[in-house]
């Protein structure tokens, strides 16, 4: 029940958040000397009726006041309009986010799977040659720029032939089989997924390891030595679980980087994902579908936040809820 309140609480708390990152954008996208309907009228295929009626919607005779008042309601409802292609932005957005969800949580599980057991082993063997090699290792992965990194890939790619060059699926994607299919979404998630899980392995690994340094010097982790336990069962079942717990704190952190961190390794690779889509949005200045992303990417970011918060409490009983 205390959990439940807990869950309560943070949702509201999250409102004004999203109202705030909505005026903001709001207000600096309309600052902009960019007629919102600009893109839109350079379309031949967008009727004159449409671009009257998302003139309507959005209010543009009215005061910006109003205008994103009008905007506000629609976003509620799920109106958000058109985007300059014609589409609408709801289905753009509905074919985006699944993709980007599945990069982010694959590279997410791939980091901790292996982040966590290199950062145990790089503490247990401090200034050793295998912690050294991790560190060596590590540190060149924070150094190496994503967008750099995953243009390396995609000439790999485009050298050895073993990978996608890009997208989401092959052209022949629907006469596949239902594994058929399944190994191939896999096959062009391999790259991007390797871009971004080399450069956040590199972050977790480090702080998993000056997390176990740290608990291993704490007083209880030395009595249960001297009370004479096995040194594994004092890492793993005493040190372990509080190195770990302030790592789960920055899961909603990472999820966050790796939304906005993606948005460059999507567009080398051509994946169809919800950072590409912002980019491109944002130099085609297609207004409603910049809003519309900004604000789902805003939602999302705080559903990863909450969601950590939520796994703190349920991995450390003793954090307080409040």
């Amino acid at each position: 029940m205390q959990l439940l309140i807990y869950i309560i609480k943070r949702f509201l708390q999250t409102i004004p958040l999203l109202l705030i990152v909505s005026v903001i954008g709001f207000f600096l996208i309309r600052a902009c000397p960019v007629d919102p309907l600009g893109e839109l009228r350079l379309n031949p295929s967008i009727s004159k009726q449409t671009l009257e009626a998302e003139k309507i919607r959005l209010g543009l005779d009215k005061p910006v006041v109003v205008q994103y008042g009008l905007w506000l309601k629609g976003f509620i409802k799920g109106d958000m309009g058109i985007c300059t292609t014609g589409e609408k932005v709801s289905d753009k957005l509905k074919e985006r986010i699944p993709n980007t969800l599945l990069l982010t949580v694959t590279v997410i599980f791939f980091t901790w799977l292996v982040g966590i057991p290199l950062g145990i082993v790089a503490a247990l063997n401090k200034g050793k040659p295998v912690d050294r090699m991790l560190t060596i290792l590590s540190s060149v992965g924070m150094a190496i720029p994503s967008f750099f990194f995953a243009l390396l890939m995609l000439i790999f790619a485009v050298r050895t032939g073993w990978f996608p060059t890009g997208g989401l699926t092959s052209y022949n994607f629907s006469s596949m089989s239902e594994f058929g299919k399944i190994l191939d979404i896999a096959k062009h998630l391999v790259l991007p997924t390797l871009v971004l899980f080399t450069i956040s392995l590199s972050g977790l690994q480090r702080q998993m390891r000056s997390n176990l340094l740290d608990v291993m010097e704490s007083d209880y982790v030395k009595y249960a030595r001297a009370k004479g336990l096995s040194e594994n069962k004092v890492v793993f079942k005493h040190a372990l679980r509080n190195a770990i717990n302030p790592l789960v704190t920055l899961l909603g952190f990472e999820f966050a980087s790796l939304l906005s961190g993606a948005a460059l390794t999507e567009y080398v690779f051509q994946y169809p994902g919800l950072g590409r889509l912002i980019l491109e949005a944002v130099l085609k200045s297609d207004i409603n579908l910049v809003m519309a992303s900004l604000m789902i990417g805003t939602i999302m970011l705080v559903a990863g936040n909450l969601l950590a918060d939520i796994l703190l409490k349920v991995v450390d009983p003793r954090v307080e809820a409040s």
